[in-house]
């Protein structure tokens, strides 16, 4: 048990360092971190953590070691539930408060937009997915936002995760780009022991 918090603490140190705007994890991402560790619930697949809090992405391997950490742009709107009939709308129709990015534990997989551009399907269905930044209105200014020394600014998106081009193309095509995984949405709304079912 002590090798297990000392391996957490080290983990969760590296992530903090990964990106030197976020002094440190939030609480429920220190949770969730350990939480899969020990229960091994992302079933031996590599997995993506997403701190909606510090609007930060961070990549582990199937051994749950960090790979890689990164700011995100996330979904405009806060709140841990999805807008309803995604699968049936044309995104662009969204009102402002249904752009969330929706909490929870998605089995995630590689694909296209309609674009032909490469994401990581977190949620086919709703039109979920991580993604590299591309061109947006200027008034977005969404490539500042990223660069931001505070996540305050990284709600943006119609609920998407958005990462650099640099980051998704070194580090989540490789990862995530090549067959399953699994991504865990971190909530801001809800405790994440009633989102990914553990007991406290």
């Amino acid at each position: 048990m002590r090798h297990f918090l000392l391996r957490c603490s080290i983990l969760l140190a590296l992530a903090c360092t990964a990106h030197a705007a976020t002094p440190s994890f939030s609480d429920d991402a220190r949770q969730v971190a350990r939480w899969v560790m020990h229960s091994g619930n992302n079933a031996g697949l590599p997995y993506a953590l997403v701190d909606k809090k510090a609007a930060m992405l961070y990549l582990f391997g199937a051994d749950g070691q960090l790979r890689a950490a990164s700011p995100a742009l996330l979904g405009a709107a806060p709140g841990d539930q999805g807008a309803p009939d995604l699968n049936q709308r044309d995104l662009s129709t969204l009102a402002m408060h249904e752009r969330t990015t929706p909490a929870g534990r998605y089995l995630a997989q590689p694909g296209r937009n309609l674009q032909g551009e490469p994401v990581v399907w977190v949620d086919y269905g709703a039109a979920l997915a991580i993604h590299r930044l591309r061109p947006g209105p200027s008034a977005e200014r969404r490539a500042e936002r990223l660069r931001s020394a505070t996540p305050a600014d990284n709600k943006i998106s119609l609920g998407c995760v958005v990462v650099p081009v640099a980051f998704y193309t070194r580090h989540v095509a490789p990862l995530l780009g090549e067959g399953r995984s699994v991504v865990y949405i971190l909530p801001e709304t809800m405790a994440a022991s009633a989102v990914f079912g553990w007991q406290d």
